[in-house]
Formats: C-alpha cells, sequence, structure tokens
C-alpha cells in the first residue's frame, strides 16, 4: 500500500490553494445572507487546478491522494460549506474516471479536468416515482447517438457545472446509466430553486432535460460505477460538517476576541480573559480536531477502496479482497456519521455561550455556520445508518452500498 499522506506534496498544494480559499471565506457570510451564488469562486478554483487534483500527475494533475484530497476538502468547507458541497459530484465523476479501464475515453475525461471543466449532479426524481425506479430516460435517436429526458431535483453544482452526472435508464437495452450530458447546449434547463434554510448557495436545484443529446461514448454502465462511490458522496458532507466546526472555532473566538462588553458577575472584567467563554472556545476547537481526525480514518479507508480497485483491475488480489476493502470504507463512513452530526451540530450551538444576546445578530450571521451544518447532516439519514451498523456488529449483516429513495409503498 502507498504512503497516504505525502507531506511535501500536501503542503505545497495547501500553499497553493489558500489565498483563494481566504478570498472564499472573505465573502462567505454576505454570498449566504444575500443568495448570491458563487460563480466566480468556483470558476477560480476551477482555472487553479482544484478540479484535477485527483488527476495523476502523468496525466496534468497533482496526483493527490484521498486522505490529500480531503484535507484540502475541510480547508474549503471551513472558508465556505457551500462550495465544497458543491464541488461533490465532481469529484465524485473524477473518481470514477480514475478507476476506469485505461483508454482514450479515459484520457478524454482526464484532460477535460485538467482543462478546468467541472461536473455536476443529476441523480434524484420526486413526486410519485417509486423507491427504485428511474423515470428519466435515453433514447436512441436513429443517428448514432442518444436523446434523454426527464426532470431531476437537488441538482447539487449542476449550475457551476459544464458536464451534468445524470442517472438515467436506456431505453432500448432497460440498463441504468449514467449520461454525461454536455449542459452548454439547446434542451437542457437548470433552475436554483432549493429552498433550504442551509447551504443556500450550494446551486442546488432543479435540472429538465428535453432531448438533450448525449454521445453514446458518454453513456457509462452504473453497474460499472465505482464501488465506494457511496461513502464517497458520504465523505464530501462529513468533510461539510468538519469545515463547518472549524469555521465557528474561527468566527466566534473572533468575535469572543473583539468583545467590549462585559457582565457584572461574569469571571473576568474583559470577555476574551473570562476563563467560563475561553473553554466554550476550547471545547468547540475540541470538537473541530474530532471531527477532521474522523474525516481522516475515512479517507484512510476509502484510499484503501481506491488502492484495491487498482490491484483487481490489474489480477494482484481477489475479488473477495476488493470487497473486503469497499466494505471497509462504507463502514467507516456510516460510523464517522453517526459520529459527527451531533458532535458538530452541538459544538456550533454550544459556541453561542460563549457570546451573548448580539450572536443572534442577523448581520453577524454566525448562525449560518449551524444552518450549514444541519442541512448537510440531513443528507442520507444517520439514524439508518446507526441501525444498520449495530445489525453489522450483533449479526454480521453487511451495510448497503447504493440505495435508492422514492415514494413510499
Amino acid at each position: 500500500m502507498t504512503v497516504l499522506t505525502t507531506g511535501n506534496r500536501l503542503s505545497k498544494l495547501k500553499a497553493r490553494f489558500a489565498p483563494l480559499f481566504e478570498q472564499i471565506a472573505a465573502g462567505a457570510a454576505e454570498r449566504d445572507r444575500s443568495g448570491e451564488l458563487p460563480y466566480q469562486q468556483i470558476a477560480d478554483l476551477a482555472a487553479a487546478g482544484f478540479g484535477a487534483v485527483r488527476v495523476p500527475v502523468s496525466h496534468g494533475g497533482a496526483g493527490a491522494t484521498l486522505p490529500e484530497l480531503f484535507e484540502l476538502f475541510v480547508d474549503l468547507a471551513a472558508a465556505d460549506s457551500n462550495i465544497a458541497q458543491a464541488l461533490r459530484a465532481h469529484f465524485a465523476f473524477v473518481e470514477d474516471r480514475l478507476i476506469a479501464a485505461p483508454g482514450a475515453g479515459r484520457d478524454k475525461w482526464l484532460a477535460r479536468f485538467v482543462d478546468g471543466e467541472l461536473v455536476g449532479n443529476s441523480w434524484t426524481e420526486v413526486g410519485t416515482v417509486k423507491v427504485g425506479d428511474v423515470i428519466t430516460k435515453v433514447t436512441p435517436d436513429g443517428e448514432g447517438g442518444f436523446r434523454i429526458n426527464g426532470t431531476k431535483y437537488y441538482s447539487t453544482g449542476s449550475i457551476f457545472a459544464d458536464w451534468l452526472d445524470t442517472y438515467a435508464e436506456r431505453t432500448d437495452t432497460g440498463k441504468r446509466v449514467i449520461a454525461a450530458v454536455n449542459r452548454h447546449q439547446p434542451g437542457v434547463e437548470l433552475a436554483d430553486d432549493w429552498d433550504g434554510f442551509g447551504q443556500r448557495t450550494t446551486g442546488t436545484g432543479t435540472s429538465t432535460f428535453t432531448d438533450a443529446i448525449v454521445a453514446e461514448e458518454d453513456l457509462i454502465d452504473f453497474d460499472t460505477r465505482f464501488k465506494y462511490q457511496t461513502a464517497f458522496y458520504q465523505q464530501v458532507l462529513l468533510a461539510v460538517l468538519a469545515g463547518s466546526a472549524k469555521a465557528a472555532e474561527r468566527d466566534f473566538a473572533a468575535e469572543l476576541k473583539a468583545r467590549k462588553r462585559t457582565f457584572s458577575h461574569a469571571a473576568a472584567n474583559v470577555a476574551a480573559e473570562d476563563p467560563q467563554l475561553l473553554q466554550v472556545i476550547g471545547e468547540v476547537s475540541a470538537a473541530a480536531f474530532a471531527a477532521a481526525g474522523t474525516v481522516e480514518r475515512v479517507s484512510q479507508a476509502l484510499e484503501g477502496a481506491y488502492e484495491t480497485a487498482l490491484a483487481l483491475q490489474a489480477g494482484e488480489i481477489s475479488a473477495e479482497e476488493d470487497e473486503a476493502a469497499n466494505d471497509a470504507a462504507e463502514l467507516a463512513s456510516a460510523q464517522a456519521q453517526v459520529v459527527l452530526t451531533p458532535l458538530v451540530l452541538n459544538a456550533i450551538t454550544h459556541a453561542f455561550d460563549a457570546l451573548a444576546a448580539s450572536a443572534t445578530s442577523v448581520s453577524k450571521n454566525l448562525d449560518r455556520h449551524w444552518r450549514n451544518a444541519r442541512t448537510a447532516g440531513n443528507h442520507n439519514p444517520w439514524v439508518f445508518k446507526a441501525r444498520l451498523i449495530g445489525d453489522l456488529a450483533v449479526n454480521g449483516t453487511e451495510l448497503p452500498r447504493v440505495w435508492a429513495i422514492g415514494a413510499s409503498k
């Protein structure tokens, strides 16, 4: 197994992107307040090569490991958790192409990532669709290509993207596929209609396809999708939680340091020297530290699944060893989700105890950290994960690595 973190490379990557992250953080509170979408900030990240950090050096990328990627992700989420989540689908698609069979098709996608092209999400259907059904269809157009029709919701990051990673069903074969749809064409309509109280500027909304063109080479058999995808998607949300805790520590500490008022019954004459208030910030800091450490542990499990995928392709390990690594990644992400969701939410709530009523001022917008963490924590409900982990511990029942959502039966 390769070394998970090359300190020199990681330090160079952190130094490379730190100025961009600082610029992103400077405007995050105002974007959250106004609802302004971070088009420029995401474009700047793409232009700086952030979307290609996982691409091998031999293909023009930075060659980052998964632990390195997600350490950067925590830093980005601390700057603006919305932008980190908006790039969730992009990095999942990159991961899928990294373990795809070598060849011209894979090389074309890696080159696109290096050129700064981004991929958005377009998977979820709502309404009367039954669990497991796929209403979005891909149909041969009789001219060697395909047309896609359907509507997807919760299309996080798609409004910033060049390609849409779209879960669909072929009408000619009945197979489930990922259709990589070029969003810069007639027949693709994207709306920013997400109305959640948190993660407001992730560009999450509705994607509508009306006879949009899809090249046959851009139809990917869903059964070949990388096996640790669910754990990977969850890990982005874990990084969002860890980054939110880190941001809360930063912003609440700054507020306490600048505070000019105190109470007659306080433990110190200056709020920034009050031992009780300092303890609160210390506890928030410790929670952020634990969150980042948990993300790192999941990253190591994901790196193990990535390495076994390559080893399986090379005929160096058995299918059973590959399955075990993927199961380990899924378990790690589930355990982390059960731990981090309440840990981070409670820490951010507790952070308000270091300040007084002025902390609730809309102008300060400190509540965005809690709202964003609460929203990220509501994805893929952790209560189901806790039950599944318990079933594994007691009965040896493996966790599902792919699931669906739809109307109740």
